[in-house]
């Protein structure tokens, strides 16, 4: 069904490639389709010119016409179209070589194996592919299964049909064994990463072998099938190639689920005269309503394929089980209009006269996606039923079902068939998955570890967008963490991260991104050649790092930097946080017991002086954070160990209560760094506030280790913080800089006893107005130093410490 506008006189139709499906047709070779036999009659119209006779051939010599074998005819006629001036003495040259190569050759069908290469042939010719790699396709099993070697095929065709010959030819299990597969594409990513009609010769390849796979053994039909489905078909996905993809998971799903692929193939023949009953009314409505607005367009009913339809079922049953079918379901209505501007004059004039549905309008024209594709998406509600429409312009729908083959040969610089600037977007070429893929892969030396992560990485095809603080952007699959964001800006940025801030607020490293999120990383600072090295990643980071970048460079590095035995952090004692020494990981200071991970370089002497306590190992409370000059008193724990806590400290106070004695303390000389302290900013909650507070702090030079932030109440909000500081002076300096954020009215160190109400100075009661109420209680706010910054001026002597 098409319905075509108005248009101006003599200017041609769009012509969406393929029709409105957008199917390829079988092969008129001879090869055998999974769909249907091709009819004779559709044969004998396809091969045409091979039944002419002597005249016809003279006539045809006449023209100056290259003569080619009857056998490539179809393949001619289709790549003319595409292609009016290609070189078909060549492809006649390179269909001979194959032809002997191949000749006494059988496929598991029993047909003549010359059949599998012409069949390949016509599919990329179908797509619009170049010469260069029909001509590849034609000799593509010749290195791997004849006697014809690379040489002679870079001698009689040029070294770039040779590479692309090369890309696609299998390693010998003979050679690599059972990891012969996945070294095979591991070979061809990286020939598709510096020329990506490798990977599309392999899935026209693929895709004739697949619509061939009932010939082979059920075994192998299970196991090919899978593989297409975990690589291949995202792949194709990746490449934007929809009519490849298309076909390939219908085959797919018929092969591995034959009895949902039957009942919904039934489903959808029963239910296409309701489709056409709903679409047909309104595509002529829509057809009549652009005319009137002067945009020329054509209405075209574009149905979906059969692993479409069935998501659709799945996504509206419940238990997995599908739902019931609605003619909507079955197809979508496509426009294809001219020019980029008149894709939202249709988008106007069908929001007018239909009513949308809210959040299903997607802008894919001026935000395409990874795989180049473009059109806008919306749906309206027509007779009570929401149809979905799409709209885009001719070249846009090219590279919607082409993807890059419409782009052109990358070696004659194709042009962007969408219009779009180059200066928009990377290299269609080599697009970022596949530049992040390649760089990943080269760390995986492992054959099972490649596979793993190569079908883990390719599972989902979703991709979101970030800008980092300073601009740059991120593209991450959907689901990135935090972590992700930063190795992905590099791995010592990574290994450096401390935490994160998204969209202004402080959040965990799990966190996962979403579309157009601003991301800042919070890194330790760079060290200079010769300083400890950073203290890494956690082992928990592998929970949510999703990236395989990501993932290779936290094990190399946890590989680098073992965590000691459980048997060997039992029988050490428990270290001090400011006695872990800067070359060990986080997860070995976890296991020898330190409760704060700081570092200090090897050698440092202990943080506090125990006499009488000669090799005792201490370790700092954490409920009050002690920190040079604070008063400190000691109280022996398990294991012979020493807890340091505040003179003033509630624990403490209780564990004198509880009959422990306390152990006389004293400051190092040489404790100097590697505190970690908790500190308490109270402020009227105003927006930026937490943006604001770590940056005045971060200036400072300390470490961010988590913030929590309360629920506001009565437009006050409290913020915790847990910081690790370079040096003990460093404390005041940040408490200060905190109390100068606007906003901020006091800063405190948590955990502390409640301290005692200020002294005023007496009033004289004269003063006050006659039946003033009397001054209730007032709790203090507490300032740097615990003490009260609004009351410090009216402070009595003895309050002051």
């Amino acid at each position: 069904m098409t319905v075509e506008t108005g248009r101006p006189t003599g200017q041609a139709a769009p012509n969406p490639a393929a029709g409105p499906s957008a199917s390829l047709p079988a092969d008129p070779t001879g090869a055998a389709s999974a769909a249907a036999p091709v009819a004779p009659s559709q044969a004998r119209r396809l091969l045409g010119v091979a039944a002419l006779g002597r005249a016809g051939r003279a006539a045809l010599l006449a023209t100056g016409r290259p003569l080619v074998p009857d056998a490539i005819e179809p393949i001619v006629q289709v790549h003319r179209r595409h292609h009016p001036g290609a070189d078909l003495a060549l492809l006649g040259r390179a269909y001979r070589l194959a032809e002997a190569s191949h000749r006494g050759q059988k496929r598991k069908s029993g047909e003549p194996y010359i059949t599998h290469p012409l069949a390949v042939t016509l599919i990329l010719a179908q797509l619009g592919a170049e010469t260069t790699t029909l001509v590849a396709s034609l000799l593509h099993d010749t290195v791997e299964d004849t006697e014809v070697t690379l040489d002679q095929v870079a001698a009689d065709f040029g070294p770039e049909v040779a590479y692309l010959v090369d890309g696609v030819t299998k390693l010998e299990k003979v050679d690599f064994g059972a990891a012969a597969e996945a070294e095979t594409f591991r070979k061809m990513l990286v020939a598709t990463g510096d020329d990506v009609r490798v990977m599309v010769i392999k899935l026209a390849d693929r895709l004739h072998n697949m619509r061939t796979i009932r010939h082979m053994k059920p075994a192998s039909r299970l196991r090919i099938a899978k593989v297409t489905r975990d690589v291949l078909i995202p792949l194709a996905e990746r490449l934007g190639i929809h009519v490849v993809k298309s076909e390939l998971e219908d085959i797919v799903f018929a092969t591995l689920h034959p009895e949902e692929y039957a009942r919904t193939r039934a489903l959808i023949t029963a239910r296409e005269p309701a489709m056409a009953e709903l679409f047909t009314p309104f595509a002529q409505a829509l057809a009549r309503q652009l005319a009137e607005a002067g945009v020329p367009a054509e209405v075209t009913l574009r149905p979906r394929h059969c692993v479409s339809v069935h998501r659709v079922l799945l996504r509206r049953g419940q238990g997995g089980r599908p739902g019931a079918v609605h003619p909507a379901d079955l197809g979508r209505l496509l426009v294809v209009v001219e020019e980029n501007a008149d894709c939202y004059a249709v988008l106007g004039e069908l929001h007018t006269c239909w009513t949308p549905l809210p959040g299903e309008f997607k802008d894919f024209v001026a935000a395409p996606k990874f795989n180049l594709y473009q059109s806008l998406h919306t749906a309206v509600s027509v007779a009570g039923t929401v149809v979905e429409v799409l709209v885009r312009t001719p070249g846009m729908h090219r590279v919607a079902d082409f993807g890059v083959v419409a782009l052109g040969s990358p070696a004659s610089g194709g042009g962007d068939p969408t219009g779009r600037d180059e200066a928009d977007g990377a290299d269609p070429g080599r697009p970022g998955w596949l530049s992040r893929l390649l760089e990943w892969q080269q760390e995986t030396p492992d054959p099972d570890a490649f596979w793993s992560t190569l079908t883990a990485d390719l599972s989902d095809d979703r991709e979101i967008t970030a800008v980092t603080e300073d601009g740059t952007t991120l593209v991450l699959p959907a689901g990135a963490s935090c972590v992700d964001a930063a190795y992905q800006l590099g791995e010592e940025i990574g290994h450096r991260c401390i935490g994160a801030r998204l969209n202004g607020r402080l959040v965990a490293l799990s966190t996962a991104l979403c579309d157009g999120d601003v991301l800042g990383i919070l890194t330790e600072p760079a060290g200079r050649p010769g300083d400890p090295e950073p203290s890494g990643p956690s082992p928990q980071w592998l929970d949510f790092a999703r990236t395989p970048g990501a993932r290779i460079a936290i094990e190399r590095w946890l590989a680098g930097h073992p965590a000691p035995s459980a048997a060997e952090a039992a029988g050490r004692p428990v270290a001090a946080p400011s006695e872990v020494p800067a070359d060990m990981p986080a997860a070995a200071a976890e296991a020898a017991g330190a409760p704060a991970p700081v570092r200090l370089p090897r050698g440092r002497d202990r943080l506090v002086i125990a006499p009488g306590h000669p090799g005792a190992a201490v370790r700092l409370a954490r409920c009050c954070t002690p920190v040079p000059p604070d008063r400190v008193t000691g109280f022996p724990v398990r294991g012979g160990s020493i807890a340091v806590h505040r003179a003033d400290c509630p624990t403490g106070e209780r564990m004198r209560g509880d009959g422990r004695g306390p152990i006389q303390l004293d400051w190092a000389p040489e404790a100097a760094a590697g505190f970690r302290v908790t500190l308490q900013a109270e402020a009227l909650n105003r927006p930026g506030l937490l943006a604001d507070l770590t940056a005045a702090m971060s200036g400072t030079g300390l470490d961010i280790v988590s913030a929590v932030v309360e629920p506001p109440e009565e437009l006050r909000v409290r913020h915790t913080y847990t910081v690790e500081l370079p040096d003990a002076a460093t404390l005041p300096v940040v408490m200060r800089a905190m109390l100068r954020v606007s906003g901020v009215y006091d800063v405190r160190r948590p955990g502390l006893a409640a301290p005692r109400p200020p002294r005023l100075r007496p009033t004289a009661r004269s003063v006050a107005n006659a039946g003033d109420p009397e001054p209730g209680d007032m709790r203090p706010s507490k300032g740097i130093r615990d003490r009260s910054a609004a009351l410090a001026a009216v402070d009595g002597p003895e309050d002051r410490q």
